[in-house]
């Protein structure tokens, strides 16, 4: 008999960050409304004068696209402006998904600032662009892990929380400190809420990425990023978003009943020791 996932039909899942057309956070609200879920989805309400090029030849409407996606999947999904950096805009992304929802069951930190002025070296980082990776990055997976913990915990049914890291939290390159130390912090963060919600049957895990095909690549030519992957990726390609999303729907799935507490790299083996 055929491994299944289950556990996951019916369940309500929010996804943060899920708007870009070739991202990580789309993958993975498409993947869980496979998985049987109805899905919350937030982006930032970016205008549609900023899209790249892709997205508006594709007459791409972000969050609401994703939306789209997952009702025509069978399942229910909800659209919502959300700044996970900010506390009220947390607590009524909370308030909506409950009055339309009623409940929530799995939780996917994937929201995210966009990389380019942090690329620096340190003695050059501004301190405001380093506030903003570390507010968006991990004050935001900080707010909405506790707003929607705090449900998990009243329901008093389990639930999955689920952060997107980076292998660069663990790896720590040169030119990505603001970066590298917000996906560090998720890590920490993962461990200690696992250990703190565990006696409520919550599970908190974060996924590492390592080099992913989505837009958060086009800050460099594909030559670039080829010889990247080849001098440093064992499995020879970069991965996709739907592989990552696999990975987040299995840690959300009953078949990762025993799975806490891990920061797991989904990389082609580039780093194999942590």
């Amino acid at each position: 008999m055929a491994l299944e996932l289950t556990g996951l039909a019916g369940k309500v899942a929010v996804v943060t960050g899920a708007g870009r057309m070739r991202s990580i956070g789309r993958a993975v609200a498409v993947e869980l409304a496979r998985a049987g879920c109805d899905v919350v989805v937030t982006g930032t309400g970016r205008s549609p004068e900023h899209y790249p090029e892709e997205e508006k030849a594709a007459g791409w409407r972000d969050i609401h696209s994703v939306a789209e996606e997952v009702r025509a999947l069978g399942r229910q999904a909800t659209a919502v402006v959300t700044d996970v950096s900010d506390e009220a805009s947390v607590q009524a992304l909370v308030e909506q998904v409950l009055a339309e929802h009623g409940r929530v069951d799995v939780v996917v930190n994937n929201a995210a600032a966009a990389r380019g002025a942090d690329r620096v070296p340190v003695l050059e980082l501004d301190p405001q662009v380093w506030d903003t990776v570390m507010r968006v990055n991990l004050r935001g997976t900080f707010l909405v892990s506790r707003a929607f913990g705090r449900c998990l915990v009243e329901q008093g049914e389990g639930g999955a929380i689920i952060n997107i890291s980076s292998i660069g939290g663990k790896t720590g390159g040169a030119a990505t400190a603001a970066y590298a130390a917000s996906k560090a912090g998720i890590q920490s963060l993962t461990s200690s809420m696992a250990k703190e919600l565990g006696g409520h049957g919550i599970r908190v895990n974060a996924i590492c990425p390592g080099v992913t095909a989505t837009s958060r690549l086009d800050d460099l030519a594909p030559d670039v990023w080829q010889s990247y992957v080849a001098a440093n990726i064992p499995l020879g390609r970069a991965g996709t978003a739907q592989e990552v999303a696999f990975t987040a729907v299995f840690l959300a799935s009953e078949q990762a009943a025993w799975v806490s507490g891990q920061s797991w790299n989904v990389d082609g083996g580039q780093l194999t020791v942590r």
